[in-house]
């Protein structure tokens, strides 16, 4: 009798404390469970949702910005045609003017400008070569060479104007010559062109069988 009751007092005591054992990894698992989905969000999904500085709320305002200065306003657009980096935008076709003029002055070299006006609402900049493609009456196109000077880049105001020169040999030879009916100019850095009246004189038919001298300085502020 007394090897039986030391047997099962052994017998309890163990069995509590497997209990006990159970009873904590219990507790354990239930406090793992919800520190992982229980009611509780990922710091990016906090983030999100209190516009903090991380998540969706950075990118946000990184889209906005250009930058990533977690919410500051610095190189925000402003909406006046200037870039992120404070340097204003191209001139596009659909915010210039542009006129032809003869400008000829002697009986050798014809001049023929053409101006760019700027008539938007925000500064912008050109710089470089305008594209010019010269439509004849008999059907050709002559495409005028750059002519070798070094493009300056220039901002336009609102209202401020830009040009270049075409210059060609006037026709001397005692013919009709061929006369230039139209042109297509291409603003710089742009592939929207316009299309112009040729306002000047005729070739040489040898000058514009080939494109002769005809050549096309950079665009240069005016005023």
């Amino acid at each position: 009798m007394r090897t039986t009751f030391r047997s099962r007092k052994r017998t309890a005591t163990i069995g509590a404390a497997l209990t006990a054992v159970l009873t904590l990894a219990l507790t354990a698992c239930n406090g793992d469970d919800n520190a992982l989905g229980g009611g509780q969000t990922s710091p990016a999904a906090s983030a999100a949702a209190s516009g903090g500085t991380g998540g969706a709320g950075q990118a946000d305002r990184s889209a906005g910005t250009g930058t990533s200065t977690g919410g500051s306003d610095q190189g925000a657009d402003t909406g006046n045609g200037d870039t992120g980096a404070g340097m204003a935008d191209v001139c596009r076709t659909h915010v210039l003017d542009a006129t032809a003029a003869n400008n000829t002055t002697d009986e050798t070299n014809g001049v023929v400008t053409v101006s760019f006006k700027n008539i938007g609402s925000a500064d912008c900049r050109i710089n470089g070569f305008p594209g010019v493609d010269i439509k004849t009456s008999l059907g050709d196109t002559i495409s005028v060479d750059r002519n070798g000077e070094q493009a300056v880049p220039q901002i336009l105001k609102e209202g401020d104007t830009a040009a270049f020169n075409i210059t060609y040999p006037v026709n001397n030879s005692g013919g009709s010559g061929v006369k230039l009916t139209d042109m297509v100019v291409t603003p710089p850095n742009e592939v929207e062109p316009f299309d112009l009246k040729w306002p000047a004189g005729t070739l040489a038919v040898t000058d514009g069988q080939d494109g002769g001298k005809m050549e096309v300085s950079p665009v240069g502020k005016v005023g």
